[in-house]
């Protein structure tokens, strides 16, 4: 939902009524994962998809008998029969979507507001009834109170990692039963992209950062190139020494940090500081000269061979990328297979699923 929540707050404001349509649960190939959302309004307009098109027009059906009946409602979709052409997942995978009229949302504009702003914040849901948690408190009801307590202690975990997905439970709130199915999704603040040095490679790294859905930072020691005038739209920029800004900002495991300074002076106490953060990724950019001198530099500064290993570096897959843009699209490919645990090896090599767990 939060591709969508600026509209849905618009919505909101206006007093437009809407449902919208959750990815609940997914099998073998399916297109878009557990989370993502779709919604209709009571004019029939319609924001993000949960499919890429191939069951599209029967959930845009199933909002609008939502928001008619005000009522809540799970449907499986997928290529079991003859139909699948009209209504199915053409591409071989199964997608289970709940839809849920805004009337039965519990606390609705407050969620929109935490995930506008990044604040973290949890919704419980089965059908009619829904569950809101956030890290120091719970508002709604998804049955009886034993109930809601164990929903409400495993999504407080959940939330604390990010995590999206369904529990199970009996409907007292036993934790061995199977009674009743809880999806639970987390919205937690996006992840951070640091990038360093002001160049126009990190200008073009700002800006597909920005397209994947990070918070992007760039930073660089020199004020005459860290500008707003050659960085407009990064959320923050930092005219500090690297390394020091490294060294007072937070890094946790969903951090991306690419290093585009390729000067000793800056990256290699940089790279010292950031081989010991739990950062997802870090990168280096560089020619093949540069990164062994930044090797031996390095393990001359003490930095161990386990350490090393986790360095992307010379950056990114291999593209024949030439243009900023083509390099920040090799950065972004390699920081995606990194995520995922793809190959960044062509699909027609391969016969894997192309959807990695």
């Amino acid at each position: 939902m939060r591709d969508i929540v600026d509209g849905l707050t618009s919505w909101r404001t206006a007093g437009v009524a809407f449902a919208v349509a959750t990815v609940v649960r997914t099998w073998q190939s399916a297109p878009r994962p557990a989370g993502a959302a779709m919604a209709v309004c009571a004019h029939g307009e319609v924001l993000g998809s949960i499919s890429g098109g191939c069951v599209e027009g029967a959930v845009y059906e199933l909002c609008r008998t939502a928001l008619a009946t005000g009522t809540a409602q799970t449907q499986t979709f997928g290529v079991s029969d003859d139909d699948a052409f009209d209504i199915g997942l053409t591409c071989g995978g199964t997608i289970q979507v709940l839809v849920q009229p805004s009337v039965a949302m519990t606390e609705i504009d407050e969620v929109l507001a935490a995930i506008r702003h990044g604040r973290p914040v949890a919704t419980a849901s089965v059908e009619n009834a829904q569950l809101v948690i956030w890290p120091d408190r719970v508002a709604g009801s998804i049955g009886v109170p034993e109930l809601d307590d164990a929903v409400a202690r495993q999504a407080v975990g959940m939330l604390a990692l990010g995590v999206t997905g369904t529990i199970h439970l009996g409907r007292q709130g036993q934790r061995r039963g199977d009674d009743v199915a809880v999806f639970v999704q987390s919205y937690v603040p996006p992840p951070r992209m640091i990038v360093f040095g002001a160049i126009d490679f990190a200008a073009a790294m700002a800006r597909i950062g920005t397209f994947l859905g990070y918070h992007v930072t760039v930073c660089d020691a020199r004020p005459l190139f860290a500008t707003r005038a050659r960085f407009p739209d990064v959320d923050d920029l930092v005219v500090q020494w690297p390394h020091k800004y490294l060294e007072s900002t937070t890094v946790d495991d969903r951090t991306v940090l690419c290093v585009l300074t390729h000067d000793p002076k800056f990256d290699v106490p940089l790279l010292q500081v950031a081989l010991r953060t739990p950062a997802r990724y870090i990168g280096a950019m560089g020619s093949r000269r540069a990164h062994d001198d930044r090797m031996r530099r390095l393990r001359g500064a003490g930095v161990g061979e386990a350490a090393l290993a986790r360095l992307c570096s010379p950056i990114g897959l291999d593209l024949g990328a030439r243009t900023p843009e083509e390099t920040a699209v090799a950065i972004a490919a390699e920081i995606t297979a990194r995520t995922w645990g793809g190959t960044g090896r062509p699909l027609t090599e391969l016969e894997t699923p192309i959807h990695h767990a």
